[in-house]
Parts: structure tokens; sequence; C-alpha cells
């Protein structure tokens, strides 16, 4: 039988796995509705700034795209082969919903993704831009079935047991569980929003090194107006998320919180930062604000939360990872909605491309999102421990009989292979970063033609000095 270092490794390949996954198809949804957004824009206005955007930005949701699906092919294969108890036990419920989102999502993308990366040049602008749309949309769709799935994992429902395994009593029920809503407005706007930072800080850099042009100023405009409003609402949707979460996991709020015990009578307070002991049981060197944890919590100014010491000591999260990465999460959107509001009055006053302070900020801002959806996801998925799925199927009893020699040569594997091939995906975008958009010297031509003329298709992952043939000499991607 295994030991509990056995199951410690698996649970570190899993994080590491899945930190690197969630990072690729966050910017893949956030870019495919941009470009959607880009296209839709030039149909309407025929502004070339539109289509040398689309351009640019088009190469590099490829290579997120491409990034994306083999990471999460990795995911799904280590549901049989680190946590096959997991699979066995839960398998009858989260094996269809995964089914669910290559059947709908996958095959519509998959449908559709060459048409939008290779035919802008071959089909007509109106089918370019309903296949843009249909790649978008099935970002959205593989979005809801993924987040169904974990969310059934936090807060299950719509089941029933059979000889020691779950099945699916009410299929409605299971797909649309309490914490389901709020997880998937959450990440979808957060995919959206580490996407505006990173279309920002891509701009930011080039405007830093005194390459102004009209597209650089709309990337950062576009990106900027979407911090200033959809940032606020994500601390909206974080607070009703905060409240679900409350109801249906109190334990990982507690821990959230750093709150190990309740003095009757008193209200909650609010602590800022501190240091949560789990063998002391306390949190060390705490900074409180008096009643504002039941404020912000419960609404109220003098009911308390759920407190740690009111679970069972197997039944607690790590209170020190969930309390620091939550806090990581909320300083990074409260400087979100900051730079917006620092942009609006820069726009106002008409220094939004001038300021180097604020383009310096925008620049640092650029990763602030994914940093963000990282510190998210941990907060979620160590907030839900001990359990996988949530009162039913514990850590422990989920993982498969591996030793630590197997668990660790594999887990070494995944680090070498992870770092060295994705390292270079991120180098690449990087370089296309690097390049931007077109300017007037070297833009694409716009789409012309009719049926039957020669075109040269679109070739987003590539932007050769060179053209392809002798008559297009100047021709790039």
């Amino acid at each position: 039988m295994f030991g509990s270092e056995a199951l410690d490794l698996a649970r570190i390949q899993f994080a590491f796995t899945v930190s690197f996954h969630i990072l690729f198809p966050a910017i893949t949804i956030g870019l495919a509705s941009y470009l959607a957004v880009l296209e839709g824009l030039w149909l309407k206005t025929r502004e070339q700034v539109y289509l040398d955007l689309y351009h640019f930005w088009l190469k590099i949701f490829a290579v997120n795209f491409g990034m994306g699906v083999v990471s999460g092919i990795v995911m799904a294969y280590q549901f049989g082969t680190n946590w096959s108890q997991f699979s066995t036990f839960a398998g009858s419920i989260t094996g269809p919903l995964l089914a669910y989102e290559v059947l709908t999502a996958f095959f519509l993308e998959a449908g559709f993704l060459g048409v939008m990366l290779f035919g802008l040049n071959r089909v007509g602008p109106g089918l370019h831009f309903f296949s843009t749309l249909m790649v978008a949309i099935g970002t959205l769709i593989s979005t809801f079935w993924i987040l169904a799935s974990n969310s059934w994992m936090h807060t299950p429902q719509g089941h029933a047991l059979v000889d020691g395994r779950l099945v699916p009593a009410d299929w409605l029920a299971v797909i649309f569980n309490p914490s389901f809503p709020y997880r998937l407005l959450h990440m979808v706007v957060a995919a959206y929003l580490a996407t505006a930072f990173f279309v920002g800080a891509a701009a930011a850099w080039h405007l830093l090194r005194g390459h102004d042009n009209p597209a650089l100023r709309k990337m950062l405009s576009m990106a900027m107006w979407m911090a200033l409003l959809v940032a606020p609402v994500q601390a909206v949707i974080g607070d009703f998320h905060g409240l679900n979460t409350l109801e249906h996991q109190p334990a990982k709020i507690a821990a959230i919180e750093g709150h190990w015990e309740n003095v009757e009578g008193e209200p909650t307070p609010l602590i800022l930062f501190g240091w949560p002991d789990m063998a002391r049981e306390e949190t060390r060197f705490a900074v409180e604000i008096p009643v504002l944890g039941s404020l912000i919590l419960n609404h109220s100014l003098s009911e308390p939360i759920p407190a740690l010491k009111e679970f069972a000591a197997e039944d607690r999260p790590n209170a020190t990872i969930v309390f620091w990465t939550f806090r990581v999460m909320v300083g990074l959107g409260l400087l979100m909605i900051l730079t917006g509001l620092w942009s609006l009055w820069l726009r106002r006053r008409g220094d939004l491309y001038q300021s180097r302070r604020f383009l310096r900020m925008a620049l640092l801002m650029g990763p602030s999102g994914l940093l963000a959806i990282l510190a998210g996801w941990f907060t979620t998925e160590v907030g839900r421990q001990p359990w996988v799925v949530h009162g039913l199927l514990r850590t422990r009893d989920a993982v498969s009989a591996h030793g630590v020699a197997e668990m660790s040569i594999s887990l070494a594997l995944f680090v070498v292979v992870y770092l060295a091939v994705f390292g270079i995906g991120f180098v690449y975008v990087l370089h296309l970063v690097h390049k931007g958009p077109l300017t007037d010297e070297g833009r694409e031509q716009p789409v012309s033609g009719g049926a039957g003329r020669p075109r040269t298709p679109a070739r987003p992952l590539s932007a050769p000095e060179e053209g392809l043939d002798a008559g297009e000499p100047n021709a790039r991607s």
C-alpha cells in the first residue's frame, strides 16, 4: 500500500500540470472573443486598424490554442493514471461531462478553426466572421462543461450511490449545481480580464519604445476600457461567489479568513494580514479590522462566520495556503480596478498614450490576470481539501496505488518536459508580441477577389520577411 508521501507527490503533479494548463485556455477564451470583436468592427467600419490587430492577435491565439490542447490532453490522462479511484467512484458523472465538452465545444472549434486561421483570403468575409464567432462560442462552451464538472466536485448534487459508486440521477441538477453559475461567471470574466491586461501590456511595451501607431493606441484603449468596466464587475461576482461558498463550504471560508474561533455575542473581525498556523490553531501576527468580516460575509454587524475549530482537524483545509492565495487574488483585482480608473483619468486629460508612468504600470500589470487566476484556483482547490468530491470522497481515497519512486520519476519528467515545451512556446509568443501589429509599410493586404481567383492564404504561425513567391516579394503573414 502506498503512503502519504506518494499522495503528496500525486497532488503536486496534478497542481503543476493544471497550473500550466489553465494559463492557455484563459488567454484563448479572451482572445477568441477579442478576435470576434475586432473582425466585427472591421466589417462594420472597414477601418484597416481592426484588420491589422486581427492578424496580429490571430497568430498569438493559434499558439495558445495549440498549447492549451496539448496540456489539456495530459490532464485528462491523469485522471486514469494517478487518480483511478476517483474515476472509479465518480467517473459515471465526470466522464460524460468531459465527453460533452469534446462533442460540443471541441468539435465546434475544430470544425471552424481551420477557416479562421487560414481562410481569411480564401472565403468571403461573412463566412470567415461566422467561423471566428463559432470558435469564440466554442471556447465558452468548453468552459461551461469544464466548470460544470469542477463545480459538481465542490457542491455535488443530482447523484445516487449505487454499489459504492456515484451514478447520475438528475443531469440538470448535476450540471447546474449550486456553485456552478458563480464559478462560470467568475472564470469567464477572469479570462477576459487576463487577456485585456495582456493586450494592454503588449501595447504599453511598444509605446514605451516609441513605436506609436493607431493599432497600438487602439490596443491600449480597448484593453483599458475592459479593465475599467469589467474589473469592478468581477469584484461583485466574487462577492456573490463568496456568499455561495460560505453556504456550501464554510470550512473553506474559515480558512480563507484565517478565523479559528468565535467569541460568543461578538461579530467576526476581518484579518487583513497574518500567518495562519495549523499546528498552533491560531493566526499569528494578525492585523484585524473589527466587525468587517461579519459585514462582508454575512452582511451583518453582529452575526459571526464559521470558525475553523468548529470543524474536525482532519476536515480543515490548509489555511496557511488559502489565506495568502486569496489575498494575492484580491490584491491583484484591486490593482486592476485602480489601473482602469487611472486610465480613465488620463483619457479625459488626453495623456493616455503619453504617460510613461502609466505605461510602465500597464506593462507590469500584463501578467496580473493570469497570476490572479492561478491564485484563485489554488484558493478554490486547496480550500476543497481534504475532499476530492466534497463530503463524499476524500483525496487520500481517490489516488492510484503508486509508490514514491513512480511518482517522483513522473513528476520530474513532467517538470523537465513542460518547462522545455511550454517554455519554448512562451518565448515564441513573446517573439510575436515583440514584432507588433503590421504598420502602413508592411500590413497585410485587404481581402479582395472573388470565387475562383487566386489568393494567398493567411498563415497565422509565421511572419517571414520575404514573400511566398516571386509575385509577392513583400508579403507577410
